[in-house]
């Protein structure tokens, strides 16, 4: 019940005209910066946090202004995933997998209201999570060292395959790419600069906004250029026949938007884990679960619910170590971590007893912004959906014009923008060759820390490997990679060959 006191206290700190006019700005601004592609949460809570500086706001107002922009880049990062095939940002990888051909099929505007519905489910109900669970997951947290985490990322890793591809092989290629690309750069744990060739924008490493929108946005573009404006990236053919999503398909995907709400909030908790994870597990899990006719990653609304409702419940559960342990649960956090230390506010374990009102007011806005972007996003699907109808022609050359524009106003590099154009005209090819993109992305993105954990734990053990195999939590994980990259070598060498006789045994065309 002293939660329950707390946060009416907290509503009392939110009910201001001010703070309220905050959050709904937020909320709008999030929305757009999450659906351009390439800004997504953390670039677009650190290119308002000058402003929150400007205006002299305090502490609270300024908190309740950024985590409103991030929670609504939540939101807004389905937008140019589903119509475009373009991941606003990286968590909204996944949505791209069932939410474009969702598109392709004409189910645009279900799969808009659909991810938004599963978007508030997961932030909703995770706000709850760092109302009551805060201190049982934060015990769960620190249970994860850096051999757990390295297992954990192994975990994610050895799924690809089933996630990505038909083909394992492709995908391990392409992780490995990923993995490849992530070690370039100075060593964060030795100094020595790797796979530089004395450049020196390579020294801070290959930006993964930079990686995204270069296979997603810029090989699309090409794509669209090899077909000379006949199909390619655009979905302006895409017949619209509503903007709800009917109440079957909410029947159908509310396992889905539970089970993900758990998995990404306990994604979110975990310092490091962050958004992405929380969209890949959810994903990888009710993929696992509910795929049994193969319908994943052909349009199924399972699979635009899951990750939205994984990533978002994330968002909320990274707010839990940043807030009492002081330790950011993902990139957005931490830039929300700097901006406290700059209003000299300590978050760990006596925030909560030194500014209450910050804490609970946050934790209020957070309810009161969710709201808001409900209420938001259902009314402004139609108007998202008519993108859809920009002939190709028109299209592309801004997605393109976004593309740099966002890019350079990021890093004011031109070398990035030339990167850009480089993972350009490699997604391109490996999109001719049927290699999934998502792994590199994923290799990319989890692999720094990956190799960081596999080091320190081994530092920590003075050599010993075996550290690796040290607690019942290490060796359950590799169980669990180990089924995860076994299992679907076996289903796919027993069951598609039992598939691919039976349109034949029914007298039924084999194509």
């Amino acid at each position: 019940m002293d939660a329950l006191s707390s946060l009416a206290a907290g509503f009392e700190v939110a009910f201001t005209f001010q703070n309220l006019f905050l959050a709904l700005l937020g909320c709008f601004l999030g929305t757009i910066i999450g659906a351009l592609p390439g800004l997504g949460p953390s670039n677009g809570v650190a290119i308002l946090i000058p402003l929150a500086f400007t205006l002299g706001l305090p502490a609270t107002p300024a908190l309740i202004l950024l985590t409103s922009v991030y929670y609504g880049a939540m939101y807004g990062g389905r937008i140019s995933s589903i119509l475009l095939n373009i991941p606003g940002d990286e968590p909204a990888l996944m949505t791209t997998l069932d939410g474009f051909p969702m598109a392709r099929k004409g189910q645009a505007g279900e799969a808009l209201a659909l991810s938004g519905i599963a978007s508030f489910v997961g932030a909703f109900f995770a706000t709850w999570g760092l109302v009551f669970l805060a201190p049982v997951l934060v015990g769960v947290a620190l249970l994860f060292g850096p051999a757990e985490y390295f297992a954990l990322y192994a975990l994610a890793f050895a799924t690809l395959g089933g996630i990505a591809s038909r083909n394992q092989a492709k995908a391990a290629i392409a992780a490995m790419i990923g993995l490849g690309i992530s070690t370039i750069g100075v060593d964060a744990m030795a100094g020595v600069a790797r796979f530089t060739y004395n450049e020196v924008h390579l020294y801070s490493g290959i930006d993964f906004l930079v990686a995204i929108v270069g296979l997603f946005a810029i090989s699309e573009v090409f794509l669209f250029l090899e077909h000379r404006g006949e199909g390619g990236a655009s979905t302006s053919g895409t017949k619209l026949s509503r903007v709800t999503a009917p109440v079957s398909m909410l029947k159908e995907s509310a396992g889905a938007m539970g089970r993900s709400t758990v998995l990404g909030f306990i994604a979110g908790v975990l310092p490091g884990a962050g958004a992405s994870l929380g969209s890949f597990i959810s994903y990888t899990v009710e993929k696992r679960i509910s795929d049994k006719k193969g319908t994943f990653g052909k349009g199924d609304p399972r699979g635009v619910a899951a990750p939205e409702a994984g990533n978002n419940a994330a968002a909320g559960g990274a707010l839990v170590p940043m807030l009492a342990l002081g330790v950011p649960g993902s990139g957005t956090t931490a830039v929300l971590l700097a901006m406290l230390l700059a209003l000299n506010i300590t978050p760990g374990p006596l925030l909560f007893q030194k500014n209450p009102d910050v804490v609970w007011g946050l934790i209020a806005a957070l309810f009161i912004g969710n709201i808001m972007l409900l209420l938001m996003n259902i009314p402004m699907v139609s108007l998202f959906v008519r993108v859809l109808l920009i002939p190709p022609r028109f299209l592309m050359p801004a997605v393109a014009m976004i593309s740099f524009v966002g890019i350079y106003g990021i890093s004011g590099s031109t070398f990035d923008l030339m990167v850009m154009v480089g993972f350009g005209v490699m997604g391109y090819v490996l999109r001719k060759l049927d290699v999934p993109l998502v792994p590199i992305i994923l290799g990319i993105l989890l692999g720094g820390e990956m190799e960081k954990s596999l080091r320190r734990a081994v530092q920590i053990s003075d050599g010993d490997w075996s550290v690796l195999l040290s607690s019942p939590l290490t060796i359950g994980l590799w169980a669990f990679a180990i089924i995860g990259f076994v299992a679907p070598l076996i289903i796919g060498r027993y069951l598609r060959p039992k598939i691919a006789d039976e349109p034949q045994a029914e007298g039924a065309d084999p194509d």
